[in-house]
């Protein structure tokens, strides 16, 4: 091989062309870092583009790219789960590495363009399809290699993270918040994906099977928006020493107590967390991961989780990794077919494949947190008393009670905090308290966690 490493870029939105800005203005620092020349050879785009060196060749066919002689590395930033499946199993086929911000293509089919990569001694790296320009994959591939991941909690999406803020700090509702990150461009036109907690649960699936050694299942986290999150309830947090945030968890839990089963939940909800955690004031669109680890305890990881800037510098921190496997191989006595050896690179999911795990993920029901409840109640004597009993009756022990004056004539909101609990107990108990002739709505109720 040469001593230039040639790249191919497949689309050209906001993350390819800053690929292409990162590569312009950083080049000397990409030669001295790898001891190799990296030059874009080929761009994948619809349309010609005129503010490209002529000497990249511009192309529509992204298969052809995928299969061309003239590429060493394809990055793949064009987004979606069938295509971009397509064009990546093609570039694996034909020998090519691949790096790739697609984190909905690899929660969903991660398991087998992994396997594929595997069988043909190439490496898919996908530092950018979580948290943006957190280094967050590398710190849980490598650095904490020799560490045991009891759990982690994250701010993992930057839309979700705005609208809370702006809730809390400027008294918004959710609504016009929403339509503002929408102007802004934190958000889509549909807004699914980020405020229904799809998107925080692709890339939780990426960090727990990296967390915990097992295979990638998307399908079985539990997922719940922000979209029923009011005002009312900020503040009420807010006055109890806690502030909501949409966070994805990946708990190990060891079978240990009453009903703890033991298995590993995956589940993105809002949850209030105490006002004084590192995670409740990271703000904004910003992103952040917090692991538990054993020995190393707590550690937090902070940054912009989106943007051409940040996403550009994860997908080239990807490159340069490559571009060192391609540099140790060219000079193995066993010769480049062997480029994918795992004393040059890192396992894609941290684990030797045949060491995946097969720890059962928790179902909803199994879960176990704490939770803040509101009731809404007539305001008649005894309603307090019937509440709290069923509650004790259900193995659910209060950790606080905040009695609110009545927002309507004659009722009075009361707010509950409640230590963990597994949730079929608290399913059980909110069945029963709306039973009440003295309840005058649907009790509200967010999941709480101390973080501890």
């Amino acid at each position: 091989m040469s001593n230039s490493i040639k790249l191919a870029i497949l689309g050209l939105g906001t993350v390819g062309t800053g690929v292409i800005n990162l590569i312009n203005d950083n080049l000397d620092e990409l030669k001295r870092r790898s001891g190799r020349n990296i030059i874009i050879t080929e761009v994948g785009t619809r349309r010609q583009r005129d503010d490209i060196d002529p000497d990249i060749i511009q192309n529509s066919d992204l298969m052809a790219i995928a299969a061309s002689e003239n590429v060493d590395i394809v990055i793949e930033v064009i987004g979606g789960t069938t295509l971009a499946k397509d064009v990546i199993m093609h570039a694996i086929k034909n020998g090519k590495h691949v790096v790739t911000a697609n984190k909905a293509l690899l929660a969903e089919h991660g398991n087998e363009i992994f396997a594929f990569a595997e069988a043909n001694n190439v490496h898919v790296a996908y530092e950018a399809a979580v948290a943006g320009g957190i280094p967050i994959i590398k710190v849980m591939r490598e650095a904490l290699a020799a560490n045991k991941v009891d759990w982690l909690a994250g701010i993992i999406n930057g839309t979700g993270n705005f609208i809370m803020t702006e809730m809390r700090d400027k008294g918004r509702p959710f609504a016009d918040v929403l339509n503002e990150a929408q102007e802004l461009g934190y958000a889509e036109a549909d807004p699914t994906f980020d405020v229904e907690g799809i998107d925080a649960a692709h890339k939780l699936a990426l960090l727990a099977s990296i967390a915990f050694g097992i295979p990638l299942q998307f399908d079985k986290v539990y997922c719940e928006g922000i979209t029923g999150i009011t005002l009312q309830d900020v503040n009420y947090a807010e006055e109890l020493g806690y502030r909501i945030k949409h966070l994805g968890f990946a708990v190990r839990r060891d079978g240990q107590g009453d009903n703890n089963a033991a298995g590993i939940e995956l589940r993105v909800h809002p949850t209030l967390i105490p006002q004084d955690a590192l995670l409740a004031n990271v703000n904004g669109v910003k992103n952040a991961v917090l692991v538990n680890s054993h020995p190393l305890g707590q550690t937090l990881y902070c940054g912009d989780g989106a943007g051409a800037g940040a996403t550009a510098s994860a997908v080239m921190a990807d490159v340069m990794d490559l571009v060192r496997v391609l540099g140790s191989t060219d000079n193995d006595d066993q010769g480049s077919n062997n480029q994918n050896n795992h004393g040059h690179h890192v396992p894609h999911l941290a684990f030797i494949p045949e060491q995946l795990s097969d720890t059962p993920i928790l179902r909803a029901e199994q879960m176990i947190t704490g939770y803040y409840l509101r009731v809404h109640a007539n305001d008649n004597p005894g309603v307090l008393a019937d509440i709290t009993r069923i509650l004790s009756d259900a193995g659910i022990n209060i950790d606080a009670i905040l009695q609110k004056p009545a927002h309507k004539v004659g009722q009075v909101p009361v707010i509950i905090l409640t230590l963990p609990v597994v949730e079929s107990q608290m399913n059980l108990a909110i069945e029963k308290i709306e039973k009440l002739e003295t309840i005058t709505d649907k009790v509200v109720r967010i999941r709480l966690d101390e973080l501890a």
